[in-house]
């Protein structure tokens, strides 16, 4: 029996690097201090529909076949495309993205992240306006106002509140939730809203409009404030403004309540401008509440290979990136790719009807440890190593840490990333012999 302290559970942004795991015979049997999602991600991995076999679709069914031979038709789909979608790799490590994106420059591929339809819109706002943001560690240590803003982590980040925000006690939060006023916006009363000291319920995507008057509030323009604004009156949004005003440190926490509604990256951007009015008068930082345990490694790692955080298009031999024209959903409703290679993430499961009516019809090749929806649409599929569990790699946590993920048990699959420089190898070879 072999007890592993510190490990890191791999399932959501928070990366958790308290975990103590227990295995007996290469088989986890106990884990500590992870929330139930975690759990399951290190025990009940075994439970889930597990693909044992690379497979090839061949009339019409999914068979098992040799490695070699998933990898010689995977190259001859990437070859033979003349422009290939390659779309995920969020649920993975930093080490395989850098692969994945190597193989979509020598393909001459599309890469594109699943932020593109959760947290996209914040690397735009990022570039528009900058992101005020600190540490995980910092908010911990420091928030006496922790603002949760279209997202809810009661459910998504179940261990964020008592590790690292409303409940946790930091150096100067040292009573933990009585030395903190949480505060939480959104268009329904989560369970998240039912645990805070004030919850504002807004309109459906009048994120923005919220913003700019708490803008207009904070700098000393409450004439221009109407009686209600986003649903929220404005003796509310005189008396929101006055705590962030005289806050000692206020951390805005938003997801896909402000990404995903009305007005998009605009949203963010007003985040970010909002941050800055606040800093005028006291202390503000803004933090993403990132889904994907690797989604925020993407970015990093996409940013210093090719310059750009997503989208990202090797078609013309150069990084060319224009989000609403090379987004994934965008290419697949355009029809404008004919072959994709799916990783660490399930579009079968979110995309839009119309983006997964076209990927049915173009070659698909999978890489995931599981079988999903996207496996009824795959023609070429590997399984795939569980990276923070049978294999070790590096991650990004939301607010841009960068963490070590151990191997914990031993497996018969390979990496992601190994997959990921034998598709690379056997592009190389194709090409040499054509």
């Amino acid at each position: 029996m072999a007890v592993i302290t510190d490990a890191i559970c791999s399932l959501c942004g928070s990366l958790c690097d308290d975990i103590t795991v227990t295995v007996e015979d290469n088989v986890i049997t106990d884990v500590e201090r992870a929330c139930i999602l975690g759990r399951n991600k290190f025990v009940g991995m075994f439970l889930h529909d597990r693909i044992e076999s690379p497979m090839i679709r061949k009339n019409g069914e999914l068979v098992d076949v040799s490695y070699e031979e998933a990898i010689d038709e995977a190259a001859k789909i990437l070859v033979n495309s003349k422009r290939t979608l390659s779309y995920g790799w969020c649920s993975t490590s930093c080490e395989a993205i850098s692969k994945a994106i190597q193989l979509a420059e020598e393909t001459g591929s599309l890469i594109d992240s699943t932020a593109n339809v959760c947290h996209g819109p914040s690397a735009l706002a990022v570039q528009e306006k900058g992101g005020p943001s600190a540490t995980l560690g910092a908010v911990k240590n420091r928030a006496d106002v922790v603002i949760f803003w279209g997202c809810n982590p009661a459910h998504a980040h179940p261990r964020h509140m008592s590790r690292y925000s409303s409940f946790s006690k930091g150096f100067f939060t040292q009573k933990g939730r009585k030395d903190r006023k949480m505060i939480v916006i959104d268009v329904r009363k989560t369970d998240t809203a039912k645990l805070a000291d004030t919850y504002v319920e807004i309109d459906q995507g009048s994120d923005y409009l919220l913003v700019t008057a708490l803008r207009s509030a904070i700098n000393g323009h409450e004439d221009v404030i109407p009686d209600t604004v986003a649903g929220v009156s404005k003796e509310d949004v005189l008396e929101l403004a006055n705590v962030l005003k005289e806050a000692k440190y206020t951390c805005v926490f938003y997801g896909m309540g402000v990404t995903q509604s009305r007005s998009k990256y605009k949203n963010g951007d007003g985040v970010s401008s909002l941050i800055s009015d606040i800093n005028q008068h006291s202390k503000a930082v803004m933090i993403g509440m990132r889904g994907h345990y690797n989604v925020t490694g993407f970015g990093q790692v996409a940013t210093w290979e090719t310059g750009f955080p997503m989208a990202i298009d090797f078609t013309r031999g150069a990084p060319y990136y224009n989000p609403g024209e090379t987004g994934a959903n965008d290419v697949l409703t355009r029809g404008d790719v004919d072959a994709a290679i799916i990783s660490a993430a399930d579009p079968g499961a979110h995309f839009p009807q119309d983006s997964l009516k076209y990927l049915a019809k173009i070659p698909v090749i999978q890489i995931d440890p599981y079988a999903n929806p996207t496996t009824e649409l795959s023609d070429v599929v590997f399984p795939a190593a569980v990276v923070g569990v049978e294999a070790e790699g590096t991650a990004y946590r939301m607010d841009g840490i960068s963490l070590r993920m151990k191997k914990l048990i031993d497996t018969k699959f390979k990496t992601d990333e190994e997959i990921a420089v034998d598709l690379i190898n056997k592009v190389r070879e194709l090409k040499g012999g054509a």
